[in-house]
């Protein structure tokens, strides 16, 4: 829905009811991930993709459909090879996308949504897409941090539902959950797709060097909110890093721990460390690789020569790091591509960081015999959290 959500907002602003189809789960080489929205508006426009350009003229239909009548669907594409040409995916993939009409009248939450969506505050909508009574589809909890707004119908369903998409909101999830028909865990019937807004994960770059403007554009270009800090104010200036959101002079260990302090560091955050300098990147990765809890960054990474390296590692122990703390640094920074430009060492370093999140080997694709998407399922965010 963030794909769309400025035309979607002005159809409903209006009074229109639009057409929402969203992709709420793709298996195998699906072109596009869980939340990815189209639109079709009164006016017979389209904004947004379910399929990269596949499936879309299936899906305009169905919208169409859906919004004369009035009654939400879900629809699987891709189901078997006959079908998937038959419609246009041809990449071998499925996707499930639930087809929905909204009005002010259907969904009234969603200015709020909208606001929050756009001040960056965390917000998650819980859909029911499938149900033995269908009078339960399209029925929606609402999840914030300290609230919850809404019913599917049953306090029992709402309780366990709200429960769930709070743990999934915490990791920023997006993914289907599933019930028995009144909320019964352990059960089926029910599956219920959590669409989770949270606001862009952060990206520090250390080092206002060629290779850090490289990695900010790389940064920038993954949907990550970037900032730049240096101690040199003469080489960190907004004119050599335009890419980025932010382009902070300061010593890099004072600004992560006022950063820290501020709570604007999480789990989702990353930290690329390019300075090249002991006196820079030591004491910043002496207090990024000690942070822990739902705090702890999701990827550290330093740059440097294998001779860089091993005298980091020797400076870093000096200074009481643990073996535990320095299996958690990626350095030298990246994946082994070869490349010898910023540019191309930024590439590996968005291709480590792209890996280490969904799990990846970065091995090529042609020389491995596996599905070619990585994904964790619902299960998997919930434990991960709870551990």
């Amino acid at each position: 829905m963030r794909d769309v959500l400025t035309e979607l907002f002005e159809s409903w602003e209006a009074g229109d009811t639009v057409g929402m189809a969203t992709v709420v789960q793709s298996i195998r080489s699906a072109p596009r991930p869980p939340g990815a929205s189209m639109l079709v508006v009164a006016d017979g426009t389209v904004s947004g993709s379910v399929s990269g350009g596949c499936v879309e003229g299936a899906v305009y239909e169905l919208a169409q459909e859906v919004v004369a009548e009035g009654i939400p669907t879900l629809k699987r594409y891709g189901f078997s090879d006959d079908e998937a040409f038959a419609v246009g995916l041809t990449c071998g993939g499925i996707i499930d996308v639930f087809v929905e009409p909204v009005s002010q009248q259907t969904f009234p939450e969603l200015a709020d949504i909208a606001a929050d969506i756009r001040a960056g505050k965390p917000v998650a909508v819980a859909t029911v897409i499938e149900h033995p009574d269908a009078a339960w589809l399209g029925r929606r909890l609402i999840v914030r941090p300290d609230a919850v707004q809404g019913s599917l119908g049953l306090k029992r369903a709402d309780d366990a539902v709200a429960d769930d998409v709070g743990g999934l909101l915490a990791a920023g999830s997006t993914s289907i959950l599933t019930y028995g028909p009144q909320g019964e865990r352990m059960d089926t019937g029910m599956r219920v797709f959590v669409n989770s807004f949270q606001p862009q994960p952060r990206m520090i770059v250390f080092g206002a060097i060629d290779f850090a403007a490289a990695v900010a554009r790389q940064g920038a270009f993954l949907g990550y909110h970037v900032t730049v800090c240096d101690a040199r104010p003469v080489f960190t200036t907004k004119a050599r890093f335009p890419q980025a959101d932010e382009v902070v002079v300061s010593w890099p260990h004072h600004y992560l721990q006022k950063e820290l302090d501020a709570k604007r560091i999480d789990n989702r955050t990353v930290i690329c460390v390019l300075t090249h300098d002991p006196k820079f990147d030591v004491p910043v990765l002496d207090l990024a690789l000690r942070i822990d809890g739902d705090r702890q960054p999701a990827y550290i990474g330093a740059m440097g020569s294998r001779v860089t390296h091993d005298d980091r590692l020797i400076r870093l122990k000096e200074v009481g790091l643990t073996d535990q703390n320095l299996a958690r640094l990626s350095s030298p920074i990246g994946l082994d591509l070869g490349g010898r430009t910023p540019e191309e060492t930024a590439v590996s370093v968005a291709a480590e960081i792209i890996a280490l999140r969904w799990g990846g080997g970065g091995g090529r694709l042609s020389e491995i015999d596996r599905r070619v998407h990585h994904s964790r399922t619902a299960a998997e965010d919930v434990d991960r959290l709870a551990t």
